[in-house]
């Protein structure tokens, strides 16, 4: 009986021991705390953090920090509790493929606004084509800060 109760304070230390060390080896990643839809902006209200085994594997590149994560643009469903894939989130667009964008040609003194038609959604900095309303004509421009669209020299 004596030897029978020594194995099982053996097996006690050692199965401690090794639920010490998988806690020690576990990696935080930020995850939804609610579903977030695609479209929606990703608040830090929105992440939680949450523990995984160091050894898991992911199906693609995971986000890591949830300052990466602040301010991008869901670009499909994402589950609560699930990590998050790098491809599965962007920069916002400020500029939307069809809804009408205002168009800026500067050089100089000289500024010309007009009318456009984005043929593709862009974000900051983004080169993107559009349609002059006025003209018809499809020119090439540089997405701004503030959603307008620069032509010309940028």
């Amino acid at each position: 009986m004596k030897h029978f109760a020594q194995i099982v304070l053996a097996a006690t230390i050692l199965s401690v021991g090794a639920l010490h060390g998988a806690v020690a080896e576990e990696r935080i990643l930020p995850v939804p705390a609610v579903t977030i839809y695609a479209g929606d902006t990703i608040q830090e209200s929105m992440l939680k953090d949450r523990a995984f085994p160091e050894n898991y594997r992911y199906r693609t590149a995971v986000v890591e920090s949830p300052r990466v994560l602040t301010g991008k643009m869901a670009r499909r469903t994402l589950l609560p509790g699930e990590p998050i894939p790098m491809n599965a989130v962007d920069d916002p667009k400020l500029v939307t493929r069809g809804v009408q964008a205002q168009i800026v040609f500067e050089e100089g003194g000289l500024s010309i606004m007009g009318v456009g038609i984005p043929l593709q959604s862009g974000t900051m900095g983004e080169t993107i084509q559009v349609k002059n309303v006025d003209s018809g004509r499809v020119i090439t421009g540089r997405v701004q800060a503030d959603g307008r669209v620069r032509i010309g020299v940028y």
